[in-house]
């Protein structure tokens, strides 16, 4: 069997996006463009979409085709070899899931991370022993202890991002259900929200409850994460997970609708003295 292929790095995801831009601007389909290289049109459409990596040959004959100057062409090709080395998440390969991949690549490039989680702490705050907890219980088929000590790796690697040198803007409406819901033992909870009292004092991160008594707000259908990046030519982009996957959505009418939503959601949860307020009061019930 033959192993995962590694989530698209940003630079892939960008490369792709101008691959296929530089294509459509010379007026070639994806069928004329596969014959050029003598492949089926299905390998191209999986170079623009980054669900392959860059191949370098294939770029350097489209890019000729598609009459980009030669010193464009150049820097083009040196960018995407870059692209193409693996990011750190790659050691993970082995228990990353493909679907996920995407996610951890877009956490990396963004300069504002903004979601809406209904029913966890979100991955990049959470404790070892609470993700430990969610992952296990969680889990669906065969109990793989190794597994899930590697998914806790992952998740622990994934949160240096917010205390870099070159960190991005974390944004985060948690619904109150997340601090009802028990995850392990009274001791795990505590450890919990001491981590999200912490997390809250970061000049980058900011955070809010959505209280019940507020009643309903337009986020309850599911979880969202929205990114906005510093590379121009990537569009914001939305990622919604579900039980097998998830979804990443970049049509300028979807994000805005998600943008909407969360601008929408930040206004109508508590303020940030108020979320510190919930956490402490929470802390001290356990």
């Amino acid at each position: 069997m033959s192993e995962p292929r590694p989530a698209a790095t940003i630079g892939q995801l960008v490369l792709s996006r101008q691959l296929q831009a530089l294509r459509e601007r010379a007026g070639f389909s994806r069928g004329q463009a596969a014959k050029l290289l003598r492949v089926a049109p299905a390998t191209v459409r999986r170079m623009e979409t980054a669900e392959v990596g860059l191949k370098i040959p294939y770029v350097g004959v489209l890019l000729r085709a598609y009459g980009l100057p030669e010193d464009e062409a150049a820097v083009f090709l040196r960018l995407a070899d870059e692209a193409n080395k693996p990011g750190w998440w790659q050691r993970f390969h082995d228990v990353l899931p493909d679907w996920f991949g995407g996610h951890v690549s877009l956490e990396e490039a963004a300069r504002t991370i903004r979601g809406y989680e209904p029913h966890f702490v979100p991955g990049l705050l959470q404790t070892e022993d609470y993700a430990r907890a969610i992952l296990t219980y969680g889990e669906v088929g065969p109990h793989d202890p190794r597994r899930i000590e590697r998914l806790v790796a992952l998740r622990m690697a994934r949160q240096a991002l917010l205390t870099g040198a070159d960190a991005p803007s974390f944004c985060a409406v948690l619904d109150e259900t997340v601090l009802h819901r028990r995850v392990g033992t009274p001791a795990v909870m505590r450890a919990q929200l001491d981590r999200l009292l912490a997390a809250a004092e970061l000049p980058n991160v900011t955070l809010r409850i959505a209280e019940f008594a507020a009643g309903h707000h337009p986020g309850t259908y599911g979880p969202f994460v929205l990114f906005r990046f510093a590379v121009p030519e990537l569009p914001d982009m939305v990622y919604v997970e579900h039980l097998t996957g998830a979804l990443y959505l970049d049509r300028t009418a979807e994000v805005a609708a998600h943008a909407e939503v969360m601008d929408r959601m930040v206004a109508h949860a508590g303020s940030v003295g108020r979320t510190k307020e919930i956490l402490t009061a929470f802390r001290d019930a356990l």
